[in-house]
């Protein structure tokens, strides 16, 4: 009973972090590198028909270099929208319409911007980081609350060994993550 009491506490923690490295990787998405990405634009919401709606369902979002996303809307009424959307977003890049596609071209990266990229992806990892610890120390009371109730207290201490390990390869993985992000910040 108490066994499968902890197996329970140990399968919840994993779906915790694992929640966590996803959050992590989300955000780090956000994060602009100086390479155009169809997910620095993917987030944004255009009114369209009186709701809001994300841009990638109402118009095409290729790359057509290293620097430039193309914004093609499935309707040519949807241009202004979309242009006045990307400014309200505030990426620091200003759309440039044709008539037929917006474009938007990312501009070089100052190093002092660079930094402060690598700096908001350290911040983030962080927060990954805490996060896993806090799941870290609800798991161990879980796991002290059932040595309470009767778990035997060698399991007890084999199930909080399996959490500090689970703790510890979470914390690595977020680790490397923002060591990935800063490696394509820096790259020029």
């Amino acid at each position: 009973m108490n066994v499968e009491e902890a197996n329970k506490i140990i399968d919840k923690i994993k779906g915790l972090m694992d929640g966590a490295i996803e959050h992590l990787s989300h955000e780090l998405t956000k994060v602009r590198t100086g390479k155009a990405s169809p997910s620095l634009v993917s987030e944004i919401m255009i009114e369209y028909y009186g709701s809001p709606t994300p841009l990638n369902q109402v118009a095409n979002v290729n790359i057509s270099d290293i620097k430039t996303i193309v914004i093609q809307p499935w309707e040519k009424s949807m241009l202004r929208p979309i242009e006045n959307a990307i400014f309200e977003a505030n990426l620091g890049i200003t759309p440039q319409n044709d008539g037929e596609v917006i474009r938007l071209v990312i501009p070089p990266l100052t190093e002092e911007r660079r930094m402060g990229l690598v700096k908001q992806a350290k911040q983030l990892a962080e927060d990954a980081k805490v996060s896993i610890r806090n799941v870290r120390r609800d798991g161990m009371e879980g796991i002290k609350k059932l040595i309470k109730e009767g778990l035997p207290e060698d399991m007890g201490k084999k199930k909080e060994e399996e959490i500090q390990k689970l703790t510890d390869s979470y914390t690595a993985q977020a680790g490397k993550l923002a060591e990935g992000k800063e490696k394509d910040i820096m790259s020029i």
